[in-house]
C-alpha cells in the first residue's frame, strides 16, 4: 500500500505539535505533579513550588505561550511507512520548525557551535533532532520532546565498573549511576524530574535509548520484569533523597523513572541517563492521508 505524502498538510500539523509540545503539558504528568504536591507538608517550600508550577502550567495552556522560556532542544523520533521519503519528512520538519519559531512557540536556540552564531529560526546542523523507524502502517508517527538546557546539563553517562561507585557490571552498579546523577544534579535539573536511562548500547545508542524512555508514561509498568522492579525501586529512593522540587528540598525529587536496554560488546558497559525536568514537554503525532491525531 503507497502513501501519499502531502507536505502541506504534514507541515501545519507538525507546527500544531510544536505549539502542544511547548505549551502543554501531558496530562499524566501534569497528574504526577500533583500527587507530588498532594504528598509534601502543609506550608512547606516543596508544596508551595509544586503549585506554582501547576499553575504555570495552567496559564501555559490557557494562553497558548511557552511553558518555560528555555524551549530546548527539538527531539523528534519518527515513524514512517514503507516508501515515504525521509528527506521529505525531515525538510517538511524544519519547515515547521521556522513557522513555530515565528510564531514565537518556540524561543531562537540553534547555535552555531564553531561560530557562536545563533541562526534565529531553531534551525541548523542536526538541529532540529532526527530519529528514523519503518513501520507497516500507512501513517507517520511524530513524536517531539523538547529538552532544555538545564536538565541536559546534568544528564550523564557511566562507563561500569565506576570504582568511585564502587558500582559493578549489574544492575545494582546500574542504580548507583542513578543515585549518583540524581545526587549530584540536585536542583540544577529543575526537579522534579522525569529519568530516562539506556543500559547497554554503545555511547551514542545508549542515549538514544535513554531519550525514548522519555515518551513513556508515567504510570505504565516496564515489560521486563527485573527493569519493571528497578524503576519502581528507584523512583522510591530517589524521592527519599530530600531535593525536592528546585531544590528546595521535599518528598518529590523525581516524577517517573523509565528504564530501557539494549545489547552491548563484551568490553563496554555504559549507563546513559537522560534527566528531563519536571516541564517534560513531549507530545504524539499520528499523521494519516485522511486525519491527524495528537496524544
Amino acid at each position: 500500500m503507497s502513501f501519499q505524502l502531502d507536505t502541506n498538510r504534514l507541515r501545519d500539523a507538525v507546527v500544531e505539535l510544536i505549539r502542544m509540545a511547548s505549551t502543554q503539558l501531558p496530562e499524566d504528568v501534569i497528574q504526577a505533579m500533583a500527587t507530588g504536591r498532594d504528598r509534601e507538608d502543609e506550608g512547606s517550600p516543596a508544596k508551595s513550588v509544586l503549585n506554582f508550577m501547576l499553575r504555570n502550567a495552567e496559564e501555559a495552556k490557557k494562553n497558548s505561550t511557552p511553558i518555560c522560556q528555555d524551549t530546548g532542544t527539538n527531539i523528534h523520533y519518527i515513524t514512517i511507512p514503507v516508501g515515504v521519503s525521509m528527506r521529505a519528512v525531515q525538510q517538511t520538519i524544519i519547515e515547521a520548525t521556522r513557522i513555530a519559531t515565528e510564531k514565537a512557540y518556540l524561543r531562537p536556540n540553534a547555535v552555531d557551535s564553531v561560530t557562536g552564531k545563533n541562526t534565529g529560526d531553531n534551525t541548523g546542523e542536526m538541529a532540529p533532532y532526527f530519529h528514523f523507524e519503518e513501520w507497516d502502517e500507512p501513517a507517520i508517527k511524530i513524536q517531539l520532546a523538547l529538552k532544555g538546557g538545564g536538565s541536559e546539563n546534568v544528564s550523564a553517562q557511566y562507563k561500569l565498573p565506576d570504582n568511585r561507585l564502587n558500582a559493578g557490571r549489574n544492575l545494582e552498579g546500574v542504580y548507583k549511576c542513578i543515585i549518583d546523577t540524581v545526587n549530584s544534579a540536585q536542583g540544577l535539573g529543575c526537579a522534579p524530574g522525569v529519568i530516562g536511562i539506556g543500559i547497554g548500547g554503545d555511547r551514542a545508542s545508549g542515549m538514544l535509548i535513554a531519550k525514548k524512555q522519555l515518551f513513556r508514561l508515567m504510570t505504565d509498568t516496564n515489560s521486563d520484569e527485573k527493569l519493571a522492579e528497578l524503576e519502581t525501586r528507584l523512583y522510591d529512593d530517589l524521592n527519599t533523597l530530600g531535593i525536592g522540587p528546585m531544590g528546595f528540598g521535599g518528598k518529590t525529587t523525581v516524577l517517573g523513572v523509565k528504564v530501557g536496554a539494549a545489547h552491548r560488546l563484551p568490553a563496554s558497559f555504559f549507563v546513559s541517563i537522560a534527566y528531563m525536568c519536571w516541564a517534560d514537554r513531549r507530545h504524539t503525532m499520528t499523521f494519516t492521508e485522511t486525519e491527524v491525531t495528537y496524544d
